[in-house]
């Protein structure tokens, strides 16, 4: 007769319960419109609805790329209101789409608080465990912001929303709110080459379609440039590159995550994964899409200004971020490997508008050649 294991065998229908993921059952509670789907092409017109618990309206965007690693979220201030105060456990970047007020920051222990203003491309960061507040000192128009967060990858972890809204624990990322909005500086930097590179320390960008603290920014070609920003005492990073009319970029994957905004100009993306079709994703001003994780993509300026867009990276353990390109090799396309039908339908939108390409005919021959950078006005 065997012994007994003490361990009582289950029916082989059997299942473990299935584990719910807390942060969409978060925001399916909160009544407020969620858009999924690959970009929204202008978040000054998305469609949002009311959040009674804020008094505002507002919207989640739970784009494909972004799967469970970061939040994107519209808020609309009304006219000259000014919402409750805020008390969030995690850092948030927040990026003013549209409109002009102020904000008010207290300090985790409240002792102490800093009010700024900010404008249309103004980009700031929130600290963690503070409490702030958001005023539209317009009278007469809304005010739009876009927020970024790591709050998706925190509630897998930590399931109760309670924790990250009415949490007493008070320690937070600076000093005092003085500190924590200090000018911002420049400090030198490598890239993953070693190459010397300018990156820009601070919580407050007054502008960024003015921002013109770049430096050049050949590896991605196009002949544009590009600024690195490291926010103070938190793991969200953020760059912005710059790349003239009627050029675009090389095309590259990295993981998911990455929240793309258009600060300025017009043009067009594609995204893909294998042997797929492209995703075609048409952008302006105000437009915002994710690469999805190892999805190639690349980006084309159909229009007759520089353009701009602004990525906040998602985080990955150990410091790095999702946006980061571990291996050239096999993660970035040189303009002389690409697949002939990236030029031609650059070429067919840019003869849709009456304009030509500008870029060299040698970058398509030659792996060596390096396309200038051409500066701004």
């Amino acid at each position: 007769m065997a012994e007994s294991t003490g361990i009582k065998e289950q029916p082989q229908t059997a299942r473990p319960p299935r584990r719910t993921d807390a942060y969409q059952e978060w925001i399916k509670s909160t009544g407020v419109p969620v858009h999924k789907g690959y970009y929204v092409e202008d978040v000054r017109t998305l469609e949002l609805g009311p959040w009674d618990e804020r008094e505002c309206n507002a919207a989640f965007l739970d784009l494909a790329g972004q799967e469970g690693i970061s939040e994107a979220r519209v808020t609309e201030i009304p006219p000259g209101k000014t919402l409750p105060p805020l008390r969030f456990a995690m850092d948030e970047a927040v990026y003013v789409v549209s409109g002009r007020g102020l904000t008010t920051v207290w300090s985790p222990d409240g002792k102490s608080q800093k009010t700024f203003e900010w404008t249309t491309h103004s980009l700031f960061l929130l600290p963690r465990n503070s409490t702030h507040q958001f005023s539209n000192t317009q009278g007469t128009a809304p005010a739009r912001l876009l927020h970024y967060n790591y709050l998706p990858q925190a509630m897998y972890i930590l399931p109760d929303p309670g924790f990250f809204f009415d949490n007493p624990y008070a320690p937070g990322a600076a000093g005092s709110a003085e500190e924590v909005y200090a000018a911002a500086q420049v400090y030198p930097a490598l890239d993953r080459f070693g190459k010397p590179r300018e990156m820009w320390y601070g919580n407050f960008f007054p502008d960024m379609l003015a921002w013109d603290k770049l430096h050049a920014y050949e590896d991605r070609g196009a002949g544009g440039s590009r600024v690195g920003i490291v926010f103070p005492n938190t793991p969200i990073t953020s760059h912005m590159s710059v790349f003239p009319s009627r050029t675009y970029k090389k095309g590259h994957r990295h993981g998911p995550g990455t929240v793309i905004v258009i600060p300025g100009g017009e043009g067009y993306s594609v995204m893909w994964i294998g042997g797929q079709d492209k995703v075609y994703i048409p952008w302006h001003e105000a437009s915002v899409f994710v690469p999805p994780d190892r999805w190639f993509h690349q980006h084309f300026n159909v229009g007759a200004t520089p353009a701009r867009y602004l990525a906040f990276h998602g985080a990955r353990p150990g410091g790095a971020n999702t946006e980061t390109i571990q291996d050239v090799l096999n993660d970035q396309i040189e303009y002389t490997a690409e697949d002939p039908w990236i030029r031609q339908k650059f070429e067919e939108e840019l003869g849709k508008r009456g304009l030509q390409s500008l870029m060299p005919e040698q970058i398509y021959t030659d792996p060596n050649f390096v396309m200038p950078v051409e500066e701004e006005d």
